[in-house]
């Protein structure tokens, strides 16, 4: 995500140097907050609840303990080629994945016909989040864990129904 200072020149001044005009672009690479794109890190059950959040960087000792707190030891988890998931299975965790780079997108491993291999579900949400993120015309740093907040909760009130209701109400009532 792009997430500059908008609406705060007093951070954009402490950066040394001009604002941003016309979405110049940053330079190429990994995000991070330093580079005005911090990476937002997200983890989404099949037809199930999502969670993502904003990182400073994305390292191992950033992404494992998000993991780790949300994903049960021993599932399998699909992924793309970055390397820092090739960890996963010393954290405990199945791991397959599929190479992008390599024009790869799904594959059947079984030979059933069904390609069960693939990381679409994610890519899917992101395809959701900047659809809903562009009108906003460029985000604050400083709000776009807000911004990822509710979206995310949007997404899970979907998934979660009715069961949803009795959470909120239990809420309230505390």
């Amino acid at each position: 995500m792009v997430a500059g200072h908008k609406g705060n020149p007093e951070a954009v001044a402490r950066k040394g140097r001009e604002g941003r005009r016309n979405r110049l672009r940053g330079a190429r690479g990994r995000g991070t907050l330093e580079k005005e794109k911090p990476p937002v890190f997200g983890m989404i059950q099949r037809c199930g609840l999502v969670v993502i959040q904003m990182l400073a960087n994305v390292r191992r000792v950033t992404i494992e303990p998000l993991v780790k707190s949300t994903v049960l030891p021993g599932t399998l988890i699909y992924t793309d080629e970055y390397a820092i998931y090739n960890r996963l299975t010393e954290w405990g965790y199945k791991h397959k994945s599929v190479n992008h780079g390599a024009g790869e997108y799904a594959r059947d491993e079984d030979g059933d016909g069904f390609h069960e291999v693939h990381v679409n579900t994610m890519e899917g949400f992101w395809s959701l989040l900047r659809g809903w993120l562009r009108p906003h015309r460029g985000i604050s740093q400083e709000k776009l864990p807000f911004y990822l907040g509710f979206f995310e909760f949007v997404h899970n009130v979907g998934k979660r129904g009715k069961a949803l209701l009795h959470s909120l109400v239990e809420l309230l009532v505390k």
